[in-house]
């Protein structure tokens, strides 16, 4: 009998894949050594506009961040699918070399692509559709005929995909131009983006601050204006959490909203809480133009998963909430009861709460509710197998399981013997069907209860009708360093994940150590907030975005992106004018 065959040296193929995405990178786009900011530069956001590599025009393409303008741009031929797209692609290489941002680098096919558009509108006058020539970056779990789907994964190195996903699909018969694909956490069930294929993604204002995940490759990206709309995937806050830390929007949207079919993920079979994939963007026209088109283009007749549910324009006219956007209510959810915000996020709900008010809207304070047992649930539901799921694909390769964000993981252990899941889920052996059942029961309860607590406050607004919409930190702090953004950190997103609310995150302002000053000791919740409220540093974490996000009901998608318009604009005239 034959003795096994070994598993292929993870190592070298890791080290031959980053081989490979060098390759793919135009020599010219390349900064020289001299030239990349030194290591104890934090900031890079402004490399890209000051490194000499994009030309004055390609900079006035991507520093435009409504993407609203650039499509118009693009339909009336003021601009060509060539130039915006090679514009972009120029600004994500030099993001990817000080942030490293991506995995997928495909320039040929993209520019390739933006031939045709320009060739189809020259001919007949008329875009392909409502997205014509819009450069679009993806997570890399979004397969695309051709290319390899690794997932931070080293076993999955190779696998190239026989097909485009749903959404790839859409996304071309709507015009737009997929040009890269962007980093993620081994697993994807990080909220922060370090893999042994190509290492970890960076925060662009603070390149000692995580991106957080696992959408983190998009966020970081985005944040540099590498990419004008993305897509991420978000089953705990992973669209949201990246989205927060890198001071840009993004919408998870509900279950079914937006095709998932044809991509990969990690623990699949399990959906009990499905992810979701969602939108990332630097406006929120963005958002809207690509929950919109998706919405438009019908996916339940290319997913058996996407709900039938056409756009709902009523809902972004906010039918159900009065139908004026003028008068409005909106209630603070301060802390969950489980953890307090640092002050910086409290600063941001404070600033949240007097623009919304001088705008004419009315605030109140969001009702407690034991989060903590929804977050608790969602977790164990998670862990009913993910050991099993995370061990099946490395051991392939042999690679280790990724345990730690911390930096000296950049350089680990050979031995995948020695390797757990990840620390911020403890190791289970496992539930029993019966076990997993009772804790959907439970999360099925729990959904009926909140609703019931949501529908309650209709006693606090005024209107007769219950609060239109919740305003909630995304994480309990601002961009943390490497290795410290703790799962109980997302108790703030997971609990929405649960309740299958759909939510989008928008930026507030930053960290400014002069303003964000330590707070007074609180009576402290539990071990965790206590540690969490002494390892605030005003300066840890300067310059730091702060963001929030807007929470509506289920397949509320048109009337989330609408309010968050409302906020989005009333926090912009409050900056704006001095207080009187």
């Amino acid at each position: 009998m034959s003795a096994p065959t070994p598993p292929p040296n993870w190592q070298a193929l890791c080290t031959d894949k980053r081989a490979r995405q060098l390759a793919q990178i135009p020599k010219e786009w390349l900064l020289p050594a001299s030239s990349l900011p030194p290591a104890e530069q934090l900031d890079v956001s402004n490399v890209p506009r000051e490194c000499g590599v994009l030309t004055a025009r390609e900079l006035e393409i991507t520093e435009i961040d409504d993407v609203s303008v650039l499509l118009a741009k693009l339909a009336s031929v003021e601009w060509s699918a060539v130039e915006v797209v090679t514009a972009f692609y120029k600004r994500a290489i030099v993001a990817h070399q000080v942030v490293n941002c991506l995995t997928e680098i495909f320039v040929e096919r993209a520019l390739a692509r933006a031939q045709e558009l320009d060739a189809h509108l020259a001919k007949t006058g008329k875009p392909i559709g409502p997205l014509h020539g819009l450069p679009i970056s993806l997570k890399d779990q979004i397969r695309m005929k051709g290319l390899e789907t690794t997932m931070g994964y080293a076993s999955w190195i190779g696998d190239y995909s026989d097909h485009d996903s749903v959404l790839v699909t859409l996304l071309y018969e709507a015009g737009a131009n997929p040009f890269v694909r962007s980093n993620v956490p081994q697993t994807l069930m990080w909220p922060e983006t370090y893999n042994h294929i190509f290492g970890r993604t960076v925060n662009p204002y603070n390149r000692k601050l995580t991106s957080g995940g696992s959408s983190g490759g998009e966020g970081a990206l985005i944040s540099m204006k590498g990419s004008p709309l993305g897509v991420g995937s978000d089953i705990g806050g992973s669209i949201r959490i990246p989205s927060a830390l890198c001071g840009i929007y993004g919408m998870r949207p509900s279950y079914g909203r937006v095709p998932y079919a044809g991509c990969t993920n990690s623990m699949e079979g399990q959906d009990s809480v499905p992810s979701v994939l969602g939108p990332l963007s630097r406006s929120l026209s963005g958002i809207k133009a690509f929950m919109q088109t998706i919405i438009s283009s019908k996916p339940w007749e290319r997913d058996p998963l996407a709900i039938r549910k056409a756009w709902d324009e009523e809902g972004y006219q906010l039918r159900d909430h009065g139908g004026d956007p003028k008068g409005l209510v909106f209630a603070i959810l301060w802390d969950n009861s489980h953890v307090v915000p640092h002050p910086p996020i409290t600063r941001g709900l404070e600033e949240t709460k007097k623009a919304l008010e001088r705008a004419g809207h009315k605030v109140v304070d969001w009702p407690a509710f034991p989060y903590a047992k929804l977050s608790t649930n969602l977790g164990q539901i998670w862990n009913a197998a993910a050991t099993d799921d995370y061990r099946a694909t490395t051991n392939a390769s042999g690679e280790p399981i990724i345990t730690s964000m911390e930096h000296e993981t950049d350089s680990l252990s050979e031995n995948a013997a020695d390797a757990t899941v990840p620390d911020f889920r403890p190791a289970e052996d496992g539930l029993s069907a019966y076990h997993l059942w009772q804790l959907q029961k439970e999360k099925t309860a729990l959904r009926v209860q909140h609703l019931a607590h949501w529908q309650a406050t209709s006693a606090l607004t005024g209107t007769g009708r219950p609060v239109d919409a919740i305003i909630s930190p995304v994480v309990a702090y601002a961009a943390p360093p490497h290795g410290r953004n703790k799962n109980r950190s997302a108790n703030y997103t997971m609990v929405f994940n649960s309740l299958d609310y759909a939510c989008c995150v928008f930026p507030v302002s930053k960290v400014d150590p002069s303003i964000d000053v330590r707070r007074p000791a609180h009576s402290f919740y539990n071990e965790f907030d206590k540690t969490n409220y002494e390892f605030y540093d005003p300066e840890r974490f300067k310059g730091a975005p702060i963001s929030l996000q807007l929470v509506g009901g289920t397949h509320e998608e048109e009337a989330v992106i609408a309010m968050t318009e409302v906020v989005d604009k009333a926090l912009k005239e409050y900056k704006a004018t001095p207080l009187s």
